[in-house]
């Protein structure tokens, strides 16, 4: 039996994974997060809880203690370099403390224009350094990314974007949880995984599939990055928000996110869920 520790088990990845580890009752499953008291629910289902607090290095040294495994889940504090030095602490203390690693990053990185990459690419080269086992899940955009933009959408019967004629391939939430379980769950060979769905599309034919299933008109009209940049900030979003988003357009144009792999399938045993199944699922939300 080995010790498993998930980090940010109260978000919605962290907790699945560590409903998933419980489930398969084959570990000890050590769920972290800053409050334990919001990760109640999953100490009444057999897990321990621990605090981690990734600006606070010595409650990660203290919560990695004889783990064996430790999941790593990116953060949400994006933006001021925060996020690159919690990871980083994260890392460092999982080393220390003589743990494999397993990472969530994000597909190809190393010069990618999206905002945040310098901060995963900043944590693989992290990792890697340490000389520790490791498993890297390069997570491609989640499907229910999409109920970002698609809703707002089908209200105007328009879809902006900058993205061309990229490709992209969106993957359940699901189906990263149960490939990130499945990882935690078995030695790290260090080795760099990439988890998308089962199929690349533009953002026109992710239009056209949305609209067929949905059964609402969705016409795509195609910008530059500038021009989407300004119908954002029209529109009254943040700044900072717009640079964030225009940076996924700009990637999925560049051919950032033109990947498509069977890695979910080698880590859990089961085909990635299509989008279609997704969207069919969805139809309340649109």
């Amino acid at each position: 039996m080995s010790n498993l520790l998930v980090t940010g088990a109260n978000g919605k990845l962290g907790r699945h994974v560590t409903q998933l580890l419980l489930e398969a009752g084959r570990d000890h499953i050590i769920a972290a997060s800053r409050d334990t008291a919001k990760i109640a629910d999953l100490a009444a289902k057999g897990a321990e809880t621990r605090t981690a607090d990734f600006d606070d290095p010595a409650s990660l040294a203290a919560a990695f203690k004889g783990v064996d495994r430790v999941l790593i889940i990116s953060t949400d504090s994006l933006g001021t370099g925060q996020r690159l030095r919690q990871h980083l602490n994260a890392v460092k203390a999982a080393a220390e403390a003589g743990a494999e690693i397993v990472y969530t990053s994000m597909p190809k990185p190393e010069g990618s224009a999206v905002t945040f990459a310098p901060d995963h690419a900043g944590t693989e080269q992290a990792i890697i350094a340490t000389g520790r086992p490791y498993t890297i899940l390069r997570d491609a955009w989640y499907q229910e990314n999409l109920l970002m933009t698609l809703p707002g959408a089908f209200a105007s019967g328009t879809l902006y974007t900058s993205a061309g004629d990229g490709k992209i391939s969106h993957v359940s939430h699901a189906d990263v949880a149960r490939s990130a379980a499945a990882a935690l769950s078995r030695s790290s060979a260090n080795q760099i995984l990439t988890l998308t769905g089962p199929e690349l599309l533009t953002t026109k034919q992710i239009a056209a599939l949305a609209s067929e299933v949905i059964g609402k008109p969705l016409a795509v009209v195609d910008l530059t990055d500038a021009q989407l940049a300004g119908g954002m900030k029209a529109a009254g979003v943040p700044e900072a928000i717009i640079h964030m988003l225009v940076s996924f357009d700009t990637t999925t144009r560049e051919g950032g996110f033109d990947i498509l792999t069977d890695d979910v399938e080698t880590l859990t045993g089961r085909k990635p869920e299509p989008l279609r199944t997704f969207l069919e699922a969805s139809k309340s939300a649109f």
